[in-house]
């Protein structure tokens, strides 16, 4: 494997441990929570940065469903990022605290929640659509598994997704992406462990669903192969 290619694969990891932790907010501390957030934009910012060529590329060639529904999943990643990023630096306490804004810290609440939570799910629906791309680079490190193998990661694919499903509804994900609670509820007194699992899960569900999105657009007659 390339070197550039373990760079970006780094950096794809790091972000998804960053994002993680942005979720736990306050359960890691407010200012723990600014700076992994300034952390996040470093590397979305060095994530775009390696993937260069393909923004260059944005208006050449023929658009297929894929490459649509890629295109529009990008653009709400990166509108969810902003709307987090200009929220959180009219919010900041700690690290930006320098900064002269007094103002607009009610809007920023509800702009910082709402980014915050659909960001979750267009960025695991981002990673879902590269996930066949990731396996393959990862495939070229192990031994290729058999067929029982393949079957058995399936399934436990399958449950994980599952209990993502469980977890969604558990933790009201869907209130808060629909603002229909203007406050996220955190139970400090739950391990922290325990509180990302449940996102872990929530993020595999997501990424399952835009796994097989991608696998369902492609077999339109037309799209790449």
């Amino acid at each position: 494997m390339r070197p550039r290619a373990k760079v970006k694969i780094a950096v794809d990891i790091s972000m998804t441990i960053a994002l993680l932790l942005l979720m736990t907010y306050e359960m890691v501390g407010q200012a723990a929570h600014e700076w992994i957030g300034i952390g996040m934009l470093l590397l979305f910012v060095l994530h775009h940065i390696l993937n260069g060529k393909w923004s260059k590329n944005l208006l050449k060639g023929k658009y297929t469903s894929v490459r649509l529904m890629q295109t529009l999943l990008v653009i709400c990643v990166l509108l969810s990022m902003l709307g987090s990023m200009i929220s959180g630096v009219i919010l900041s306490r700690h690290a930006l605290s320098f900064l002269p804004i007094h103002s607009g810290r009610a809007f920023a609440r509800t702009l910082h929640m709402i980014s915050a939570y659909w960001g979750f799910v267009f960025m695991s629906l981002h990673l879902g659509f590269h996930w066949s791309m990731m396996m393959g680079m990862a495939g070229k490190l192990v031994k290729k598994p058999s067929g029982v193998r393949k079957w058995l990661l399936r399934a436990i694919a399958i449950l994980i997704a599952g209990y993502g499903m469980y977890a969604f509804m558990k933790r009201d994900v869907g209130s808060y992406m629909l603002l229909r609670s203007q406050f996220v509820f955190f139970d400090f007194e739950e391990p922290i462990a325990l509180f990302m699992l449940d996102y872990m899960t929530i993020a595999a569900l997501f990424v399952c669903a835009g796994h097989y999105m991608r696998q369902l657009v492609r077999r339109k007659k037309g799209d790449e192969k």
